[in-house]
């Protein structure tokens, strides 16, 4: 029988991996010089995401999304050919089936891992600065230092919201919960007034009479 219950767990993570995905591929874009979204274009891309978990779950898998860790090394060696990745998965699928080198990089210092990965994350967070910046954001308006604080803090504070209703039981945590609120803040919250040149104008006009 479906377990609804499953489903309403899952179901919010399907909002953070679409969210990972855009982000990963407006980075990409800025690293390679080519929108991806245009070209070949969101649609596309999410449609390749969707059909990859699919047949990832009808296997038995996990599911499938783009990994920031990967936009990371596309950004440091500046390495972006898809034949290039295509051969290196490849290589990693051959070298899975081998016990000897599985267990020669379980012998990587863990010192070592460390240092990569701080390297792999703060790239990650770095670019998603990187596209705040070249995106104009503007964090003078409250809106939007409401929105960015909320996830921020939502998404690293390990905060958790639980529905239980009868048998059902669902709890939503993490950057499921982050983004979901992002999105609900983002569609709620109004749109601040922004001046006009000629109020601007006048205000200052005003402000050399007092004077």
């Amino acid at each position: 029988m479906p377990n609804f219950s499953a489903l309403l767990t899952i179901a919010p993570i399907a909002l953070v991996t679409m969210a990972e995905h855009i982000g990963d591929h407006t980075s990409l874009s800025n690293i390679i010089g080519k929108d991806l979204l245009k070209e070949p274009g969101l649609d596309k891309t999410l449609l390749g995401d969707g059909v990859a978990t699919f047949v990832a779950g009808f296997l038995g898998g996990p599911a499938n999304t783009t990994y920031g860790e990967n936009t990371s090394v596309v950004g440091m060696t500046k390495v972006a050919s898809v034949w290039v990745i295509g051969l290196a998965a490849i290589f990693a699928i051959c070298l899975g089936f081998l016990g000897k080198f599985t267990a020669l990089v379980s012998t990587i210092p863990n010192a070592v891992l460390g240092g990569v990965s701080l390297l792999l994350y703060g790239f990650i967070a770095v670019n998603g600065l990187k596209v705040l910046i070249q995106n104009q954001v503007d964090f003078n308006k409250t809106k939007n230092v409401i929105v960015a604080s909320s996830m921020l803090v939502l998404g690293l504070g390990g905060a958790a919201i639980s529905i239980v209703s009868g048998d059902l039981s669902v709890t939503i945590s993490g950057m499921s919960l982050a983004a979901i609120i992002g999105i609900l803040i983002n569609l709620f919250l109004p749109n601040e007034k922004e001046e006009t040149l000629d109020t601007k104008k006048q205000d200052k006009k005003k402000e050399k009479a007092t004077v």
